[in-house]
C-alpha cells in the first residue's frame, strides 16, 4: 500500500490536489491500477465517476466481488488490494473507498459458488467388510471336518444352546466395548478381557446339562471359547489376524475333496485353529491394555447393551429356524453379512449427502426412502440366485435377510429397543410354531414372521430415519 486507507469517507482524500510519492519498495503483486511513473505526479480530480474505468475494475474483480453479501466486503477487498484514496478520486472519479465499493457491488451480479464437497466420513472399507463376511462363515468348516467323529444330530442341542447364548452375549459385549472405546482403548480392552471369558463360561455351563457326555461338553466349551475370542478380534478390527488363526481349517477343507485326512487331522486342525484364535486374541489385547488410562469418563450403564444382546438372541433363533429347513441358505446368509455391513456404511454416507442436497423435510423424506429402497435391493437381489443355487426357497431367505439388515440399520443409529422387540416377537412366534407343531407349520411360519417383522422394521426406519435430525 502507498499509505493507510481511511475506513470512513471524508479524510485527506477530499483534498482537491494530491501529491503522490513514488513507492520505494514494489508491492508483492502490482495492481492493474498502479501507475508506471516513478516521479512526482500532479493529479487533478475528475468531475463525476468514470464509468468505463469502474466497469474495467468490476470485470477484473468480478470473481471476488460476486460472492460479497454487502458493499463493506468489497471495501475490505479494495483496501486489501492497496488501492490508494487519491487514485480512487482521480482514476475512478469516486469521493472515497466506500463509494467505489458500493458502485462495484451494484455492478457485479451476486454469485455464491458451492463449497467444495466434503470428504465422505462414512466411506466403507470394502476389503474389510468382505473379509468379515468370510470370517463369519469360516468356522463352519470345523463342523465339516469333525462330522464323522461324532453324531451331530444327537448332540446338537448342547451346541445350539451354547451358540445362541454366545451370540447374544457377544452382541451385548461388543456394544459395551464400543461404548468404552469412546473413553479410551485401554478401557475397551479391559471390558473385553473381563466380559469374553464370562460369556464363554456361561455358554458352556448352559450346554453341559444337554451334552450327555464329556466329549460333547468339551466341544461346546471349545465353541464358546472360539466365539468369545473371535468377537474380541472383530471388535478390535483385527480381521486379518483372525483369518490367519483360521488357516488350519481352510487347509483341512482344501484336502477333503482329494482324500481322507484321518481322525487325528480332523480333530487336530480345529483344535489348532482354536489355539491360534486364543493366541491372536491375547496378542491383540496386549497393546490395548498397555494404552494409557483415560483421565475421565462416565461408565456406561449395563442396561444400554441389553437390547443388543436380545437382538443377537432373536437373530440366532431366526437363523436357526431357517437352518433347520435350508442349511445351505444359512451359509449364504452368513457370508452376506459382509456386504450387509458395507451397505450400512453406504446408507449413512448417502443420507448425509441427501441432507446437503435437500432444503425441506418432505424432500429429505423422499430421498431417504429412495436410499433405503436402493440399499435393500442391492442387498437382497444377489441373494436370489444364491438361494436358487442352494435349492432354498428365495422368499424365506430374502425376508429373513431384510429383517436382519433393517434391524442392524436401526441399531447403528441407536434405535436398539424397537429392533430387538420386533425381532424377538418374530422369533418367539416362529419358534413356538416349530416347537409346538402349531399351524401353519414351521416351513410357512418363518416367512410369515419375518415378513411381518421386515414390514414393521421398514416402516419404523422410514419414520425414525426419514428425518434430518438423526443424520446431522
Amino acid at each position: 500500500m502507498s499509505g493507510p486507507v481511511s475506513l470512513e469517507p471524508g479524510g485527506s482524500e477530499q483534498d482537491t490536489l494530491a501529491l503522490r510519492l513514488a513507492e520505494t519498495r514494489p508491492p508483492r503483486r502490482r495492481p492493474r491500477w498502479a501507475s508506471d511513473d516513478t516521479t512526482l505526479a500532479l493529479r487533478l480530480p475528475r468531475q463525476g465517476p468514470d464509468e468505463e474505468a469502474v466497469s474495467e475494475l468490476a470485470a477484473e474483480l468480478a470473481d471476488r466481488v460476486g460472492p460479497a453479501v454487502h458493499p463493506y466486503e468489497v471495501a475490505a477487498l479494495l483496501e486489501a488490494e492497496g488501492l490508494p484514496a487519491a487514485l480512487i478520486k482521480e482514476r475512478y472519479g469516486h469521493p472515497g473507498l466506500f463509494s467505489l465499493a458500493a458502485a462495484l457491488y451494484e455492478r457485479v451480479p451476486r454469485t455464491f459458488p458451492e463449497p467444495a464437497p466434503a470428504a465422505d466420513v462414512w466411506r466403507p472399507d470394502t476389503v474389510r467388510c468382505l473379509l468379515r463376511g468370510v470370517l463369519f462363515a469360516l468356522p463352519g468348516l470345523a463342523y465339516l471336518l469333525t462330522r464323522p467323529l461324532w453324531n451331530a444330530q444327537d448332540h446338537a442341542p448342547a451346541l445350539i444352546v451354547a451358540g445362541l447364548l454366545s451370540w447374544a452375549w457377544g452382541q451385548a459385549l461388543g456394544h459395551r466395548a464400543h461404548l468404552r472405546m469412546a473413553t479410551g482403548r485401554r478401557e475397551a480392552g479391559r471390558t473385553l478381557l473381563t466380559g469374553a471369558p464370562v460369556g464363554a463360561a456361561l455358554a458352556t455351563a448352559a450346554a453341559v446339562p444337554l451334552a450327555g457326555s464329556v466329549p460333547v461338553a468339551l466341544v461346546a466349551a471349545a465353541q464358546s471359547l472360539y466365539l468369545a475370542a473371535a468377537g474380541v478380534l472383530l471388535v478390535l478390527a483385527r480381521e486379518r489376524l483372525l483369518l490367519a488363526a483360521l488357516s488350519p481349517l481352510v487347509a483341512g477343507a482344501v484336502v477333503l475333496p482329494w482324500g481322507e485326512p484321518g481322525g487325528p487331522l480332523r480333530a487336530g486342525l480345529p483344535a489348532l485353529a482354536l489355539l491360534g484364535t486364543l493366541a491372536a486374541t491375547a496378542l491383540a489385547l496386549r497393546p490395548a491394555l498397555a494404552a494409557p488410562a483415560a483421565t475421565a469418563g462416565n461408565l456406561p450403564r449395563l442396561t444400554w447393551s441389553v437390547p443388543y444382546g436380545l437382538f443377537g438372541l432373536a437373530a440366532g433363533v431366526l437363523v436357526l429356524l431357517e437352518g433347520r429347513e435350508e442349511p445351505y441358505a444359512v451359509i449364504v446368509l452368513t457370508v452376506s453379512m459382509g456386504p450387509a455391513e458395507w451397505l450400512l456404511y453406504r446408507y449413512r454416507g448417502l443420507s448425509v449427502a441427501a441432507l446437503r442436497a435437500t432444503a425441506t423435510p418432505a424432500g429429505f423424506l423422499l430421498r431417504s426412502a429412495a436410499i433405503l429402497a436402493v440399499c435393500l435391493l442391492a442387498y437382497l437381489l444377489p441373494l436370489v440366485p444364491a438361494a436358487l443355487v442352494t435349492g432354498a426357497a428365495p422368499a424365506a431367505l430374502l425376508l429373513l435377510a431384510a429383517t436382519l439388515w433393517t434391524a442392524l440399520l436401526l441399531q447403528a443409529f441407536g434405535a436398539a429397543w424397537p429392533s430387538a422387540v420386533i425381532c424377538l416377537t418374530a422369533a418367539a412366534g416362529a419358534g413356538a410354531v416349530a416347537l409346538l407343531g402349531l399351524p401353519p407349520g414351521p416351513v410357512e411360519a418363518l416367512p410369515v414372521a419375518c415378513g411381518g417383522a421386515a414390514l414393521c422394521l421398514t416402516a419404523y426406519t422410514l419414520w425414525q430415519l426419514g428425518r434430518p435430525a438423526p443424520h446431522a
